[in-house]
This record gives structure tokens, sequence and C-alpha cells, in this order.
């Protein structure tokens, strides 16, 4: 028999992975800074690049992007190249992809502090950051694609099939959600507005968790378990079924993200159906994992790799079904905004890609130099450090979310709120905050050992490069999966020899989803009705939402009130999705550390603004808010006004033509009534100061509906 003789490359999945064990140290210690800035607010060293608001959108990409990215590109080029027999595509390409998304995760470092971000959960990068990310998503696209093109063996194995639902869909919620009117270098607004941005957001923002932090996880699974395990996969069938079924079915349930929000009831419920119906698949992954080890048990118990996969599936396990219970409208009703959801989602990211990740580092080093790991002992040292430390974050985040969940909706006999003031609520989450930063720590001292640990057996080892093979010469790829003289087998095996085949109805699968639930919010105006006392931001107004997004407000406060008697009782009328309108982008939030801001228009004077932001102790003793001291000394930049009013009017707003010609002097009427305001609680500032802007955008939340008592009824009338 002809035999065929090729290389795999190394080199590209060694940079990955030295790649990942930085980027997740960074990570960790930037989770870990801004956990502790919740219980020392000294910690954000009044500056305003180290504030919360600033690092939290860079903890989380850098977690997500930096380490978890990273750790997938490494499994994905190790375990390609291997199950198809064949060396990448292109070198070139993977070099590109490997330089490119590094070049990405700095500019994320540089420009995240800065301010420069979109607020859009997972998406706050500016859109020439979201163009390169486009390019080097379809550099590995391609590689990935004429990798398979250009295989050895015919049928592509189970985990393949994830790598192409991730390639295809992950491009598609990318250019989706980014799509953007450019009002500066580093400025732009969304094309969506309102509640359809929320939609488009979180289907892509769910999504994200689901075909960035988890197909892919889930494609490694199924290649490195059996490897480790030495055991077959359990079930073929089962991995048939848990394939389609998640990806069907997993792009339906972004809308779970926004129950009891102005999103219309039909896309919740929708999301909510579809978020319980995805138990099945995602267990049936799990299950497949587990079963995997059956008989395996003596090499668990003795190689550490095999301890951090049995803790990643279990992990992944339990994050699938409580993402479902929590997407519950009577769970979510007391789980939503809360600490609750954190600990959900670091029970994904710290357990699920966490240590899964620990475990393909910990199995392709000793691979890659050639060497034994260099401790197995320091291996079991980062397990159990790495759990405990898990173990203190986990459980602390969900005694404070359910604290807080039940505090605030609770009244007295007298039929009062309990705790009115919502710092009540704050100063109770302390004790666990501290608690969770230990358990931080504790992950973060592990990662350590390990990162120590990979270095010492690649100081022991030698580096293989490139892998020599030798296999039978290559047969066409694309042929029947019958055999000759047969007649062709027409179930999954043949689809399985057609991966372009494959990719279409992945692509198919996940967009049927997306298009029945964002189309409709376009098409069929009773989704969001127009309600008449609605206006387009003022100039003033326009400039201080956009500081508002830049100290990364959304990420402790909500602008949505949702039709709880607690919290109409506490803030005041329940939203409208016709008071959105004209949000690009939308700022509901995800999380109160701070009170909803959606009705605080009014509520205070311009001098309470002014001095809560210099210090938010003055006024409310206690806050944990960070101070915002520059906001009254910069300057606004007039100069960006106009295209900013141009750019809002290219997305829909309805500012006259020509109107950025006259946006400034109308900026300049507004600030003067502010400063005057100011003037009489004898404060002296000038009209063209950043918190001016902030008090008018302050000041305008809710200002549109008029109510009368704090649960009064809306007065604006509801346009059909």
């Amino acid at each position: 028999m002809n035999q065929d003789t090729f290389r795999y490359d190394n080199r590209i999945v060694r940079a990955f992975a030295i790649a990942t064990v930085i980027w997740g140290l960074v990570g960790f210690l930037a989770g870990l800074l801004i956990a502790c800035q919740l219980f020392l607010p000294e910690l954000n060293l009044n500056l305003q690049y180290t504030t919360f608001g600033r690092l939290r959108p860079l903890h989380t990409n850098a977690v997500i992007f930096a380490f978890v990215g990273n750790g997938l590109f490494m499994g994905i080029y190790y375990s390609l190249q291997r199950l198809c027999k064949a060396r990448m595509f292109s070198d070139a390409l993977g070099w590109f992809h490997f330089w490119g998304w590094q070049a990405i995760i700095v500019a994320a470092a540089v420009t995240l502090p800065l301010g420069l971000t979109t607020s859009k959960e997972y998406a706050e990068l500016e859109w020439p950051v979201d163009i390169a990310i486009a390019v080097v998503w379809v550099a590995f696209t391609v590689n990935l694609i004429g990798t398979l093109v250009k295989r050895r063996e015919k049928h592509i194995y189970v985990a393949i099939w994830f790598y192409i639902a991730t390639a295809v869909t992950v491009a598609l919620l990318h250019i989706g959600n980014s799509l953007a009117v450019p009002a500066g270098l580093f400025k732009s607004y969304p094309i969506y507005a309102g509640v359809q941005d929320a939609l488009v957001q979180w289907w892509y923002g769910h999504n994200a968790v689901a075909f960035f932090l988890t197909t892919p996880y889930l494609g490694l699974m199924y290649y490195f378990l059996p490897k480790a395990a030495q055991r077959p996969v359990f079930s073929y069938r089962l991995s048939i079924i848990h394939f389609w079924g998640l990806i069907f079915i997993y792009i339906w349930a972004g809308p779970h993200h926004l129950l009891y929000s102005a999103l219309p009831d039909w896309a919740q419920s929708l999301g909510m159906v579809f978020s319980v119906m995805l138990v099945a698949p995602s267990w049936g992954g799990m299950l497949n994992g587990l079963l995997t080890l059956r008989g395996a048990w003596d090499r668990v118990r003795q190689d550490p790799m095999l301890k951090f996969m049995v803790v990643a599936l279990t992990a992944y396990g339990m994050a699938t079904l409580e993402g479902p219970l929590l997407s519950i409208k009577s769970v979510n009703a007391l789980s939503h905004y809360t600490d609750w959801t954190v600990a959900h989602v670091h029970t994904g990211a710290l357990g699920w890609n966490g240590f899964f990740t620990f475990s393909m580092l910990y199995w392709l080093f000793p691979r890659l130099y050639r060497t034994p790991l260099h401790s197995v002992t320091l291996a079991n040292w980062h397990f159990w450090v790495a759990l405990l430390g898990m173990m203190f974050y986990a459980v602390p985040m969900y005694w404070s979310g359910v604290t807080q969940g039940l505090m605030w909706k609770q009244f007295t006999a007298d039929g009062f709120l309990q705790y009115p003031n919502f710092l009540e609520t704050v100063i109770q989450l302390f004790p666990m905050y501290r608690m969770r930063a230990i358990g931080g720590t504790l992950y973060i001292i592990g990662a350590c050992i390990m990162a120590y640990n990979l270095w010492k057996t690649a100081q022991a080892g030698s580096f293989e490069a490139e892998s020599e093979v030798a296999v039978a010469a290559k047969a066409s790829p694309e042929a029947d999966a019958g055999t000759p003289g047969k007649k062709p087998s027409w179930g999954h095996r043949w689809l399985e020899a057609r991966p372009l085949t494959m990719t279409a109805l992945a692509f198919v699968a996940v967009l049927v989803g997306g298009l029945v639930e964002i189309v409709p919010m376009y098409l069929v105006k009773e989704n969001v009705p127009t309600l008449t006392g609605v206006r387009p931001y003022t100039p003033l107004e326009v400039m201080g939402r956009d500081f508002y997004i830049r100290e990364g407000c959304v990420g402790c406060h909500s602008q949505m009130v949702r039709p709880f008697r607690s919290e109409t009782e506490r803030y005041g009328e329940y939203s409208k999705a016709g008071e959105f309108v004209y949000d690009h982008p939308f700022l509901w939030g995800s999380k109160r550390t701070g009170p909803d801001l959606h009705r605080v228009g009014g509520k205070y004077p311009d001098a309470w603004h002014f001095n809560h932001m210099d210090n938010p102790r003055s006024t409310s003793p206690g806050s944990m808010m960070p101070r915002y001291s520059w906001l009254l000394e910069q300057k606004i930049d007039m100069a960006a006004v106009p295209p900013r009013i141009a750019a809002l009017r290219s997305v829909g707003v309805p500012y006259p033509a020509g109107y950025e010609t006259q946006a400034v002097e109308d900026l300049k009427k507004q600030a003067a009534g502010i400063v005057a305001n100011l003037k009489t609680a004898r404060i002296e500032t000038q009209p063209d100061r950043e918190i001016i802007a902030l008090i008018a955008y302050l000041q305008r939340l809710g200002a549109d509906i008029k109510t009368s008592g704090s649960a009064g009824k809306t007065t604006a009338s509801i346009q059909p």
C-alpha cells in the first residue's frame, strides 16, 4: 500500500498554549482586582482608567477571548490535524490568525480602560477592532475548511462537527450584532435601537456563551477525553443527537436574559421554552463524556488531567441545568439583576472552561516537549487549590444573590418596602464579596502552580516542532461513504463525508431561530408601540449618555423597571418598549450593584448629582461606588458633537437635516441652565465640563413619561 508522509505543525499549537497561560493569569488578576473594588472602593484609585466600570469589560474580554479563545484555538489546531490526518491548510493563515488575535487582545487591553466601548456585553470593542475580529475569524475559518477539504480521513469525527458550527455561527453573531454607524475613530452607534437592540444583543450575548465557550469545548472534549481515558466515546448516536439538538435549540434561548423587561411577551416566552428544552441536548453531551470514563476510574484517580476533565464536565452539567432553571419566569423574577447570575456564570467559566483548559494544557505540554510532566504532585495541588477556590467563589455569590433578591422584594406587615434604601441591601453583601475574593485568590494561586509546572516541563524536554506521520495515500474525501458497487448510505455517516454540506446545514440550523425572533421585531409595529411624549436626546444629553457609557455605569446600574410591585414602589412606573426607540445602544443592564436609574430624572437636584459623582460617600454613606472627580475637570469635546448627531440621524433618530450645525449652540444653552441651578447651591463650575452633560442625561431619564406618585399611571399616550 502506498504511504503518504507529512508533518503536523506543533509550533502554532505551542504559541496558542503559551498565550493561553499568560492571558489566563492576566484575566484572573483583573477579575480579582474588580472583585476587591466592590468592598474596597479605594482600590479604584480615583483614576479614570482603573475604575470598576472600565476594568470589568477588560476582565470579561480577557477571560473569554484571550484565555478561553487561545485555549480553544490551541486545542483545535492540535486535534484537527490529527483527526484529518493532514497538516493545517495554510501555515501563513495560522500565524496571521495567531498574531491577529493577540493584536485584538492588546487593542482591547488599551481601548477598554480608555473608555472606548460600545457598552454591549461581551461585544464592548469599538468598530475598528470589530472589523479586525471579523477579518481574523475569516482567516481561521478558511484554514479550518481548507484543512477539511485536503483531509486524508474520509469521515469527519464528532469533534469537527462542533468546530464547524463554532466557525460559522460566531461569524454570523459577531457581524449581526456589530452593525453600527461610526461617529468617529473609536465611537459608533448601533443600527438597532432600544428593544430591538436588546434582542439582537442577547441573541449575540447568549450565543457567544453557546458557540464560543461551549460548542468548541464540547468538540475538544470529544477528542481529548477519549484520548486521555484510552476509551472510545460512549455513544455515537448520542453524539449526533447532542450536536444537532444543541446548535438548533441554543440559538433561540437569548430572550431569557430579558424576562419581565419591555421585550414583547411572545419573545420572552419563546426564549423561556427553548431554554428549558436545552437541558436535553446539554446533558446528553455531559453524560456522553462522563460515561466514556466507564472502566477508567483508576486512571482518573492517577491522572490529574482526567481529574480536571471530570470536574469540568460536572460544572458544565450544573451550569446547563441551572441556566434553564433561571429561564423560568418565576425563578428569574428572584434571580435577575442579582449575584445569583454572577455565580451561575462563574460556575461555567471557572469550572467548565477553566478546568477544561487546564486539563488540555497538562495533556499537551508533555507531548509537545516529549517528556513526562514535571510534577504530578504539583498538578494535584493545582486541582485541589483551584477546586477550593471555585467553591469559595460560587457559594458566597449564590448566598449573596438570594439575599439581594429577597431583600429587594420584602414588604412590612403594613405594606411598605422593608428596605426602601437600595444601599441597605448592598451593605449586607460585603462579607460575601470578601469570601469571593478569597476564592479568586486561591484560583489564581492554582494557575500560578500550573504555569510553573508547565515551564519546568518545557525546560526538561525538547520541543517537537513538527511530528512526522505516514499514512495510507490520500483518498477522495468527498467520495460516497458506501462501498464501491453498492448503493451509498444516506444517513449521518454519508453527511460526515461531506463537511461543506454539513457546514451549510449547520448554518441553516442556527439561522432559523435568529430570524424567527428578530425579523418580527421590525415588521410588526405592535411589538414597539410609539409613545407620543418620547423625544430624541438633546446634544448635551447625547454627550452625557456617551460619558455614562464610557465610564461603564451600565455594569452596575440597570435602566429597566420591571412590572413588580417591589420595583414600582422603589423606582416608579414600569418601563415601556416605546420609551427606548431613540436609545442607541440600549442600556438595560444585567446586574444591579447600584439602584435602577430609569426613573431617576427629577428625583434629586442637580447639586446632588454633582456631589455624588465627585464623592459618592458624601451623599450615600457606605457606598462602594468609585469617585468620578475627573468629570468635574475634563471639558466636553465640542468638535465631537456634530458627527455624533449626524450618525444618530443616520440610524433613525429624527433630528432635522442639518441640525448638527446648530447642535453645539443648543448644548451650550442647556448647559448654562444647569450651571445656574448649581450656582444656587453654591457650586461654581463651567458649562463645558463633562459633569454638566452627565447631569443633563441623568435628569432626562424617565422624564418623557409623566407619573403621579411612585407607582402612578402613565399619562403619555400610545400610538398604534
